[in-house]
Order: C-alpha cells, then sequence, then structure tokens
C-alpha cells in the first residue's frame, strides 16, 4: 500500500471548484446581513450624533485604522494571501499551507502591534494630516475646531488596535475561502457590526447616561434635543470602544471554522520563508493598487474637514450607503473570484481564467449599473428614510443626497476594481495596479482642489472627485489587463453593458415618475411616506428592470435565475429522513 493510500486526503483539502455566480450569491446574503447592521450602525450614529462636530471628530480618528483595514482586509493582504495560500495548496499540500498560515497570523500579529503602538503614541501628528482647520476654504468655529481634533485624538488611540484584529480576520477568511467556504468569513463584518452596535451603545450609556436618554427622549416626541457637547464628546468615546470590541468579535466568530477545515495554530515565525516573502513581495505594491478609493477618501476629508463643521460626516453618510451595493455585489463577486482565478492562475488555465474575469465583470454590471441609477433617483427619499430623525436634520438630508447622486457614478467601478486588481495579483503582476493607483491618487487631488477652489461646489465636487479617479482606475486596469490576456471577451462585454444600461435607464423612468406621484399624493416629510415611496418604487424598479433585461436576454441575469431555482429546488425535493 502507497502512502497516498494509507493517508487518502480529507474531502475538504481540495474543495470542488464552484462557478462565480454561485460563489458570488452564497458571500451576497450573509454580507446582506452585514451591510444591513452596517446602515443599522450609521442610523444610529445619525440619530445621536446628527452631522455635528462629534460625528465629524469619530470619522476622522477612524479614517487611518479604517484604510489600513480595507487595505489588509479586502485589499493587498487578502489578494496576496489567498494567491500564495493557494499556490501551496496545490503544489505542496496541505502541511505546506497551514505553515505559511501560521507564518503570517504571527508576523502579522507581531508588525501590526507595533504599528498599533506607533499609531497611539502619534495619534496628534496623524490627526493634523487629516484636518484642515484654514479659513480659506469655509467658515469654522476655533473652539469647535479645537474640541474636534482633541476628540479625534482620543478615538484615534482608542481604535488603532482595531487594525490588528480585523487583519487577522481577514487571514482567517483567505484560508476559509480557498477552501471553499465563503458564508462564515462573509458573516463575520456581521458579527463586527453587533458588537460595535450593542459594545458602543451600551458604553456610551455608562459614560454619557443624560446623553442618550435625552436622544432617546428626543426622537420619541420629535423634538430637537438640547445637549452639551460635552456629553456628546463622552458619548461617542464609548462609541469608539465598542467599534474595537467588534474588531474583536469579527476575528473570533472565524476561530471554530478554522480548526474545523484543519488549521492549528503554532508558535514559529519567520520572515525569510519562501511564501512569506511571497506575500510581502505581492503586498508592497499592491499596497498602493488596493488603496486608490481610500487615499482618495482621506484626500476629501482633508479638504471637507476646511469646510466647517457638517461636510465631513455629510460625506460617510452617503459613501456608507454607496457601501451597501458595493458589499453586497462588489465584495461578494470580488472574493469567488479571487479564489477562482487564483487556482486558475496557479495552473496555467488562462482561457478559463479570462472567462471567469469575463464573467465576473457582467455580473457587477448586473449588480451595480441599477444600483447607481436607483441611487441616483430615489437620493433624497432614501437619505430621509433612513437618517432622519433625532439630531439628524432635513438640511443634513438634502447635504448628504446630493453628495451620494455624485459618489454613485463610481459604483460599478468601484466595484469593477474589486474584481480586476486581484487579477493582476493572480497573474504575478502588481505594477499595473500600483501605476493605475498613482495615477487616480493624482487626479483626485487636482479634481478635489477645482472642485473647492474654484468652481465652489463644495462637498459634492470631493464626492465627484472620488468617482472620477475610480473609473480612471478602472480604465486603466482594463486596459492593461486585456493586452495580458490578449482579449477579455469585448464584445460580449460590451453587448451586456448596453442591454443593461438600457434596462436600467428605463427602471430609473419607471421609479422617478412612481417616486414623484407618490410624493405628491402622500407627501415626502413623514417616514411612512417615505417607506412606502422607497419601498414601492424600488419594488416596481427591480421588476421593470428584471423583465427588460430576460426580453434582452442579459445572459447573467438568466444565470443567477437558474441557480436560485436550482438552490429553491433542492430544498423542496430534499427527502425527510426517515
Amino acid at each position: 500500500m502507497n502512502d497516498a493510500e494509507a493517508n487518502p486526503k480529507p474531502e475538504h483539502q481540495n474543495p470542488k471548484p464552484a462557478s462565480v455566480a454561485r460563489s458570488a450569491g452564497i458571500v451576497s446574503i450573509a454580507v446582506m446581513g452585514s451591510r444591513v447592521l452596517g446602515l443599522v450602525r450609521e442610523l444610529i450614529f445619525a440619530a445621536f450624533f446628527g452631522a455635528g462636530f462629534a460625528t465629524d471628530a469619530f470619522i476622522i480618528a477612524f479614517r487611518i485604522p479604517n484604510l489600513l483595514r480595507d487595505l489588509f482586509g479586502e485589499g493587498a493582504l487578502s489578494a496576496a494571501f489567498v494567491t500564495t495560500f493557494t499556490a501551496k495548496l496545490n503544489n505542496e499540500g496541505e502541511k505546506s499551507a497551514w505553515r505559511l498560515a501560521n507564518l503570517v497570523n504571527n508576523g502579522l500579529f507581531l508588525v501590526l502591534s507595533l504599528i498599533a503602538l506607533l499609531g497611539i503614541i502619534f495619534s496628534p501628528q496623524i490627526v493634523s494630516l487629516l484636518m484642515d482647520v484654514s479659513p480659506k476654504r469655509g467658515t469654522i468655529d476655533p473652539g469647535t475646531a479645537a474640541l474636534t481634533f482633541e476628540l479625534a485624538v482620543q478615538m484615534t488611540r482608542i481604535m488603532f488596535p482595531f487594525l490588528l484584529m480585523i487583519s487577522l480576520a481577514a487571514v482567517a477568511m483567505g484560508v476559509l475561502n480557498t477552501k471553499g467556504i465563503f458564508g462564515v468569513p462573509a458573516s463575520a463584518s456581521t458579527m463586527f457590526n453587533v458588537g460595535s452596535i450593542f459594545g458602543g451603545l451600551l458604553c456610551a450609556y455608562f459614560m454619557a447616561r443624560d446623553y442618550i436618554a435625552g436622544i432617546v427622549s428626543a426622537i420619541i416626541h420629535g423634538q430637537p434635543p438640547q445637549l452639551s457637547q460635552q456629553s456628546a464628546a463622552r458619548a461617542i468615546i464609548g462609541m469608539a470602544i465598542g467599534t474595537l470590541i467588534g474588531g474583536v468579535c469579527q476575528w473570533l466568530i472565524q476561530v471554530p471554522s478554522l480548526r474545523k477545515v484543519g488549521y492549528r495554530w503554532q508558535p514559529i515565525l519567520s520572515f525569510k520563508d519562501e511564501g512569506v516573502q511571497q506575500v510581502m513581495k505581492l503586498m508592497a505594491p499592491a499596497i498602493l493598487g488596493a488603496a486608490a478609493v481610500q487615499v482618495n477618501v482621506l484626500v476629501s476629508t482633508n479638504f471637507a474637514s476646511s469646510l466647517g463643521e457638517g461636510p465631513v460626516s455629510w460625506l460617510n453618510y452617503a459613501f456608507r450607503l454607496i457601501q451597501f451595493p458595493i458589499g453586497v455585489f462588489g465584495v461578494a463577486i470580488s472574493t469567488a473570484t479571487i479564489t477562482k482565478t487564483a487556482r486558475e492562475a496557479a495552473q496555467g488555465k488562462l482561457d478559463e481564467f479570462r472567462k471567469t474575469i469575463a464573467s465576473s465583470l457582467r455580473l457587477t454590471m448586473l449588480m451595480t449599473i441599477p444600483s447607481t441609477i436607483g441611487l441616483v433617483v430615489l437620493a433624497k427619499p432614501i437619505i430621509g428614510m433612513i437618517y432622519e430623525r433625532g439630531r439628524f436634520t432635513a438640511s443634513d438630508t438634502n447635504q448628504t443626497a446630493d453628495a451620494m447622486m455624485f459618489y454613485a457614478l463610481g459604483l460599478t467601478a468601484y466595484s469593477a476594481i474589486k474584481v480586476l486588481a486581484p487579477a493582476f495579483y493572480a497573474l504575478k503582476d502588481t505594477r499595473i495596479p500600483m501605476l493605475a493607483s498613482l495615477l487616480s491618487i493624482i487626479t483626485n487631488y487636482f479634481v478635489a482642489k477645482l472642485s473647492i477652489e474654484y468652481f465652489g461646489i463644495g462637498h459634492r465636487g470631493l464626492a465627484l472627485s472620488v468617482s472620477a479617479v475610480a473609473l480612471i482606475n478602472f480604465a486603466v486596469l482594463f486596459f492593461f489587463l486585456r493586452r495580458k490576456l490578449g482579449g477579455i471577451e469585448g464584445w460580449g462585454l460590451l453587448l451586456a453593458l448596453i442591454k443593461i444600461i438600457a434596462a436600467a435607464l428605463l427602471m430609473g423612468a419607471a421609479c422617478y415618475f412612481l417616486s414623484e406621484q407618490l410624493t405628491r399624493f402622500i407627501g415626502g416629510q413623514s417616514l411612512f411616506a417615505r417607506i412606502v415611496n422607497v419601498m414601492v418604487s424600488v419594488g416596481v424598479g427591480v421588476l421593470v428592470f428584471g423583465v427588460v433585461a430576460k426580453v434582452l436576454r442579459v445572459s447573467e441575469l438568466e444565470q443567477l435565475t437558474a441557480t436560485v431555482m436550482r438552490k429553491l429546488g433542492k430544498k423542496k425535493a430534499a427527502p425527510s429522513p426517515k
């Protein structure tokens, strides 16, 4: 009997490849719950803190840990680790792959602990880079600016260790995805929101009981709350502590699944290991490749902070809503694509690689183009329905809706970048994503500067600049990947794009007409009227889009429909145990 027969490989070692649509569907369902809770979290922030100095301070404080989270969690680390781990698993077996996972985990813990410590020490300098309180662009109250700065420094120190937990969670997600498990890691971000909401509110209540009670009373009675800035500052520090609690929860929920697939922690450390160096080699330039959108958001934060109290919060609330379809569709498709393309690249199957990328891009367009049209057409009723209560006013609704419309223009590009950038990493090419990001970052700075100092369109121009650079980044990545692969089913993508845009425009027209009529008959200011407006308009819009897309024979819609019906059919046909 040979070794292979004596030691058969466990079933989970080589999971059966799944289609991108099927895997993305699993992730979408899991991520949907997380994004809904994420919106609940933002709703709580809006109601309890509005768009004032406290929210501005929290957003500024969370920018750097959140930027690093996106780089390590959904960007450079995730793509580099999945590519290297998959190659190890396919070529050298589980023992070598588990050793790499341990080396990366232990190295991350050491390096990120040092980064977190430095971030805590140098928090004042970091916040100074993010805040621009010069009076040349806006009217800024010196007292409020000083309080915002001091509060942002304090919360930056609290939230910096969040980076460590979320990066360990990213490695766990990469391992589980490579093993064909998508639901648990996608659901992990749900635990972040649960921890940050309940942990944050509990901490806020104990730190500023009068403030929390006052806001709740104001929401119930519909009267604007009159509360001190000091109370608001204490309460939002509690929410910062809750964010750290959420990060711990996001990592811990994945630990049982890691053990189930065979991972066991070992106290080993080496930065000279070939696999670790490969991960580092892919990560170094890939950090710029994955960071374009977030770096541009940082630039926007700096410009927005100079416009006075409010613009930082308006942009953040709008961008968080844009993150909903990106998370549900873009990240889901990207997560499913990364593992599939990494496997195909490692096995040299470039024809299948090309087909996977093309299918993923068509699926991205199908999901995000209708979302773009819907967010533009229904911006004000959506923002009003979700945010307008407590300390979030009607004026905040209008300003946030304006920002969201401009952010929505780059929604498809945001999502497509999450498919294209990892494709370069799978092909061991990090140069093109880095160059594309450098170009987009430079462009963003000049567009933002022109918008603020010459065109005078305020925070709306900052949202437009982020969308513009996302489109540029996408165009550069698509052009060079097409050249690298000798084509990406260009005519098929163009035909799908035309069909999806046509269906989305008809959907948008239906939504706009219906929303206007509903506003005329039932009003547009009450919460009930806005809920009816959004739900009915979205429901009819989805129906119109589905019918038109089916008539136009959009293939990805048919594939998704067939997948859903097949899953439902299996559930109905499942025999009952005897």
